[in-house]
């Protein structure tokens, strides 16, 4: 009899280490999941990037608006006329081990001859301009050559053969002109051609399926064989990045692509999401404290985590949302060359989005 038990025990035991060991297998195709409490280097698997808090950094920020020649007015805040400077020096600190500062200079050796390309919206474009102006501050004497079109932009560093692109795309799935009007079609990705044959790719998706009125980018939406006049929006951001991620699996090899996707990137219209009811991003100083955001994370990041986990190809996710929520500081607001009132969607370069970039290189070295 004791000898039944203690089988049944050891069995018991075999079968909660291995669902412990298939859970963290799982979630590590997204980002290192770690109930660690020690400090580790970044190149530890047990580090999660994402959770932590934000703290001063005197030596912040990572490089100078002046000095680089990539930054659009929208997001050129000091140039703009910002009167303060506290925002460009908080650093991002990870709970669970240490954050690498960014090295330009090596980020080039590594990726040397390689093409990188971000696809997405204007939050891509943020980070995008971010990427490029902080290596750009590695090698300020470095040719380079700067491409943009209204699809398809590029900076390369011709010395090293390194090309960072942006392919601009604010839904994944394609707009297609029909007789009706612009058309959201939630099952077609003709414009993936353009991003084959890359050494990485970094996507984003979400702010554009909320918008409405004039903002809207289409007229009508097409699901399999109906033609919609409008669709709940959570509903159609899942079918359209169940295209994607279809499209990543059949078309993206991982053992020569590194895939990569932009979590969502939250915005700071209403206070009343940070108990200010009465504010939004305008005149706001300094980040919410400690590592929580009162309203949680938006719907969309439980769309994107669950298209993640029933992908074949490994997606590292970039889960900077709670980061993000947390600097209601760190938006344009009226300080925008390019945008007529209160920007409190896209960042201030310098700014958040080059911690976003911070955490890619890190995310590079696990």
């Amino acid at each position: 009899m004791g000898y039944r038990v203690i089988t049944l025990l050891l069995f018991s035991l075999f079968c909660q280490v291995l669902f412990v060991s298939l859970h963290q297998a799982t979630a590590s195709k997204f980002h290192n999941v770690s109930n660690i409490k020690g400090k580790k280097s970044v190149a530890s698997s047990g580090c999660n990037l994402f959770i932590g808090s934000w703290v001063v950094n005197p030596s912040y920020p990572l490089y100078d608006y002046s000095t680089c020649p990539f930054i659009d007015a929208e997001f050129n805040c000091q140039k703009y006329g910002r009167p303060d400077k506290q925002y460009l020096k908080y650093s991002w600190k990870p709970d669970s081990c240490a954050l690498p500062r960014f090295d330009g200079v090596d980020f080039l050796n590594k990726w040397k001859g390689k093409k990188i390309m971000f696809v997405g919206d204007s939050l891509s474009l943020n980070m995008w301009e971010s990427l490029s102006c902080m290596i750009h501050a590695s090698v300020p004497n470095a040719k380079t050559s700067f491409l943009r079109k209204e699809a398809q932009s590029a900076v390369t560093f011709q010395e090293y053969g390194v090309s960072i692109q942006l392919y601009r795309t604010p839904y994944l799935v394609d707009i297609i002109r029909e007789s009706v009007g612009r058309v959201l079609t939630l099952d077609s990705i003709m414009a993936g051609d353009a991003w084959k044959d890359m050494d990485m790719l970094i996507f984003n998706s979400w702010h554009w399926w909320i918008h409405k009125g004039q903002s809207q980018g289409w007229d009508y939406i097409r699901d399999g064989k109906n033609l919609l006049k409008n669709m709940d929006r959570l509903k159609a951001y899942n079918k359209g990045l169940t295209t994607w991620a279809n499209w990543v699996d059949l078309n993206v090899d991982p053992s020569k692509t590194k895939t990569f996707f932009q979590g969502i990137s939250p915005t700071h219209y209403q206070g009343k999401e940070w108990n200010e009811p009465k504010t939004s991003c305008s005149g706001q100083l300094e980040p919410l404290s400690g590592s929580t955001y009162p309203t949680g994370l938006p719907p969309a990041s439980n769309i994107l985590n669950n298209v993640l986990k029933k992908m074949k190809t490994p997606v590292y996710l970039l889960d900077i949302t709670l980061l993000s929520q947390l600097r209601k500081d760190a938006h344009p607001s009226s300080y925008s060359g390019d945008h007529a009132g209160n920007d409190c969607s896209h960042w201030c370069l310098p700014g958040l989005p080059d911690t976003w970039n911070q955490l890619l290189y890190a995310a590079l070295s696990m």
